[in-house]
């Protein structure tokens, strides 16, 4: 008769300790970060609350166990999901404000290129953080998209009030209602996006929103000739 290997009581036997170690150490069959992408399209495409735990493992491709170990629950996911996509497809407002000389030109700069980016064929229209909060059942993160966008129009208040003191806006704008406005249009083309609207008349919505924009404080110099009698 053969003798069994005695092991203390709630402790695994040497067998059962190689397979428990192979199976932590087991890496991941799939891309985290392509796995990542497909969630990001989902959410994008239908919000977070129509977004089930089942679509994002079917677009995924992956199962949920391992879902809940890369990821963490749904919720985790989507806080994932919203800092990737800022950086990946959100980033175009915030590199205008960086890197335009005026408040004006940088506000510009970001509605064209929202009206690109809102109407690419390559990915859902519109904006995610704006389309996610649709239909959002779910109060933590309901809360923590509208203070993504408020964020947003604080900064656009803050790039504003930097051009009032420069002298390129009059010093009698209203900062924070032109920040607001400027918040308005922007979540406006991304619903508009939403609905079919194509880039060239997103870029007019823009060129049309810009008209309302004060012109630069410093008013040009007129000649003292009247063109009419010379």
């Amino acid at each position: 008769m053969v003798s069994r290997q005695q092991t203390e009581p709630g402790t695994a036997a040497p067998e059962d300790a190689k397979v428990l170690t192979k199976q932590r150490g087991r890496p991941r069959s799939f891309d985290r970060e392509t796995a990542l992408e497909k969630a990001i399209l989902a959410f994008w495409e239908h919000g977070y609350e129509a977004t089930s735990v089942s679509d994002l493992t079917r677009v995924m491709g992956i199962g949920a166990p391992s879902l809940y170990a890369a990821f963490g629950d749904k919720r985790s996911l989507f806080d994932e999901v919203v800092r990737e996509y800022g950086t990946k497809y959100g980033s175009f407002g915030e590199r205008a404000l960086a890197e335009e000389p005026t408040a004006r030109g940088a506000v510009e700069r970001m509605l064209r290129e929202a009206a690109v980016e809102y109407t690419d064929p390559g990915h859902p229209h519109g904006c995610l953080v704006i389309h996610a909060a649709t239909n959002c059942t779910s109060p933590e993160v309901e809360e923590s998209l509208r203070e993504r966008r408020n964020a947003n129009i604080a900064v656009f208040e803050s790039r504003i009030k930097a051009g009032i003191a420069a002298g390129e806006l009059p010093a009698d704008t209203d900062p924070a209602a032109l920040a607001r406005y400027t918040g308005a249009i922007i979540q406006g083309m991304s619903q508009q996006a939403r609905d079919g609207a194509t880039r060239e008349e997103l870029e007019a919505l823009a060129e049309l929103a810009m008209a309302v924009w004060p012109r630069s404080a410093v008013n040009p110099v007129r000649s003292s000739v009247n063109p009419a009698r010379s």
